[in-house]
């Protein structure tokens, strides 16, 4: 049986606090908001009660952030695109963040099961005035556990209309792509922290911002003897900076996108790195 479920996030802003009206169709909740930094800042856990997407499934995710209000929205574990007898398992998320809004989009992994046809696309729509950091670190198969990448094909497509696009068509059998030395290298975990804008970067701010992040990932490849993480952040323009990474596992990856957003959220909106409690569960 296919799952087909929707959820919409709609967050406002009045009287200092950000509130979140919802509605949802078959198997996607969110949980409790919650203000660990106060009214102005509403955190929120999507769940997927059936743990996992197979052939045929259906999930598609809506936000819309209104002008002045503040979501971090995150997932209490890795989605989980499983084996596929051909039918593709679909993932999508589309948001729109108004003018004097942020968002901050950190779900944790995804993980593309061997012989997986997969589908995940992420768009995010930014007013002139919005910002927003946002990640996503997919694993390919699960190497601690001897279950390797080996069939499938995961596709993703990452965007901000008008600023960025990205789409990729990961095949396991590409060779060239999974084990070369301009791929994968034989790295099974790939990771992208973006921060952006609806207008320009301060140039300063930029320059900072790059110097702040060049150091995180210097020091994170220290602390994994420099074999384990292979990193970089760029300014494609002047609205963005993103931060790229390739690891053999989840872990290394996760820790150095998890220093990079307490960093930035610091450095650009003055605010502590207060992580959601279900990343310590």
């Amino acid at each position: 049986m296919a799952w087909h479920a929707e959820l919409k996030l709609c967050y406002s802003a009045a009287h200092g606090k950000t509130a979140l009206q919802f509605t949802h169709s078959g198997p996607l909740r969110i949980l409790k908001s919650l203000y660990p930094e106060g009214d102005a800042i509403c955190h929120n856990v999507i769940v997927h009660p059936p743990g996992g997407i197979v052939g045929g499934d259906t999930l598609s995710i809506g936000l819309q952030v209104a002008a002045g209000a503040h979501a971090l929205v995150t997932t209490p574990g890795a989605t989980r695109f499983y084996k596929s007898s051909g039918a593709k398992g679909v993932q999508r998320t589309t948001a729109k963040v108004d003018n004097a809004a942020r968002l901050e989009w950190l779900p944790l992994e995804a993980i593309a099961y061997n012989g997986c046809h997969a589908v995940n696309h992420a768009s995010f729509e930014l007013a002139p005035e919005a910002q927003m950091i946002g990640w996503d670190i997919t694993a390919f198969g699960l190497p601690a556990a001897n279950e390797p990448y080996l069939t499938g094909r995961f596709l993703q497509t990452l965007e901000i209309p008008g600023l960025w696009l990205e789409h990729a068509s990961i095949d396991a059998s590409d060779q060239r792509l999974m084990h070369g030395k301009l791929g994968f290298a034989g790295k099974r975990c790939m990771g992208s922290l973006w921060f952006a804008s609806g207008s320009e970067i301060n140039r300063v701010q930029r320059a900072r911002l790059l110097e702040l992040v060049r150091a995180i990932v210097d020091r994170q490849g220290l602390q994994n003897d420099g074999a384990a993480l292979v990193a970089g952040v760029t300014a494609p323009n002047p609205r963005m900076l993103i931060v790229r990474v390739l690891s053999p596992v989840v872990e290394p990856c996760a820790q150095l996108l998890k220093a990079t957003w307490a960093a930035m959220r610091t450095e650009v909106w003055s605010l502590p790195p207060n992580a959601p409690r279900i990343w310590a569960m």
